[in-house]
């Protein structure tokens, strides 16, 4: 499991990508003010820093500045401020990247990897796998492997893109639970259901067709009608 210490000021965006990193077997530390992060960051000695730039007490930026004198591993500032100059100026604060907020949660779980990665490779130690295989989940028939991102059913694999897969692992890990379009919007993409999005809809009619489910009384990943979706744990024996 990789550490990571998260320097936001804002507690639902905390929350969140804490809430979305860890489903993925990253412990992630939120430290909501910037005088107070460096501090925090020696002494837990993260594998890798998610720095906010509009911070309480140390703006991101000074901070990065700071503590890049005394800490060499991989610092990534996440931040909603989409400006060339200050990509720049992270980058030569000692950055190691610079991600916007309305980026896809899975794709900054894909780039902190790669950071995660390239700090291994670099200090010549091997880097532990995000995902165990102890989190492998089975119901029924349907197995999925979250290591290797493979789903069988039947004793057959089941082809999905990685926004597929993230939605049935997101459902699967919920397995008896209804999830509305907000929490599934909030925890895959991390922005809120605004009333018309129908990006959810579509891809369960597409995870769906790809699980064998019925089209016309889908029983595995039910509709609960002004509720939303319930993946159905006992509905796979078959």
């Amino acid at each position: 499991m990789n550490k990571i210490v998260f320097v936001e000021d804002e507690p639902e965006v905390g929350q969140l990508i804490a809430a979305y990193l860890g489903r993925h077997d990253m412990e992630v530390i939120v430290e909501p003010r910037g005088d107070r992060a460096q501090a925090v960051i020696m002494r837990e000695q993260p594998d890798l820093v998610l720095l906010d730039i509009m911070l309480p007490g140390k703006d991101g930026m000074t901070l990065c500045r700071d503590l890049r004198a005394q800490w060499n591993g991989p610092i990534v500032l996440l931040t909603s401020l989409d400006s060339d100059m200050n990509h720049i100026l992270s980058l030569e604060m000692g950055a190691n990247d610079y991600i916007l907020k309305t980026t896809p949660p899975a794709v900054l779980l894909a780039r902190l990897r790669l950071h995660l990665r390239q700090h291994a490779a670099a200090s010549g130690e091997a880097f532990a796998p995000a995902l165990t295989p102890h989190k492998v989940m089975t119901f029924g028939t349907l197995s999925i492997d979250p290591v290797n991102r493979q789903v069988m059913l039947g004793g057959a694999e089941v082809s999905l893109s990685t926004a597929d897969f993230d939605l049935l692992w997101e459902l699967a890990t919920h397995a008896g639970q209804i999830m509305d379009r907000d929490a599934l919007l909030k925890n895959l993409r991390g922005v809120s259901y605004d009333g018309l999005d129908r990006s959810v809809d579509v891809a369960i009619s597409r995870l769906r067709k790809k699980l064998l489910d019925n089209a016309t009384e889908p029983f595995r990943i039910k509709t609960v009608r002004n509720k939303g979706y319930l993946f159905a744990p006992h509905a796979w024996e078959s």
